[in-house]
């Protein structure tokens, strides 16, 4: 019975070790769509700065902050 148990708590070991080479990182693919996911936000954010109303709003700002000084 003794070397059952030892045999059981080898395969749990080999197969615990296997699960976690398998989820040790991300993959191509999620790195993929997190790189798809950055540059849509990167082009969301770039379309509301150039954007008349912000553009004007912070070189108002900007101006403001100069003037200040």
């Amino acid at each position: 019975m003794n070397l059952l148990h030892r045999a059981a708590a080898r395969i749990k070991s080999l197969y615990r070790s296997a699960v976690e080479v398998v989820d040790a990182g991300m993959s191509t693919a999620e790195y993929a769509v997190g790189t798809v996911a950055a540059v849509a936000f990167a082009v969301v954010l770039y379309k509301i700065v150039k954007s008349d109303a912000v553009s004007s709003t912070l070189s108002s700002i900007i101006n403001s902050a100069l003037n200040a000084i």
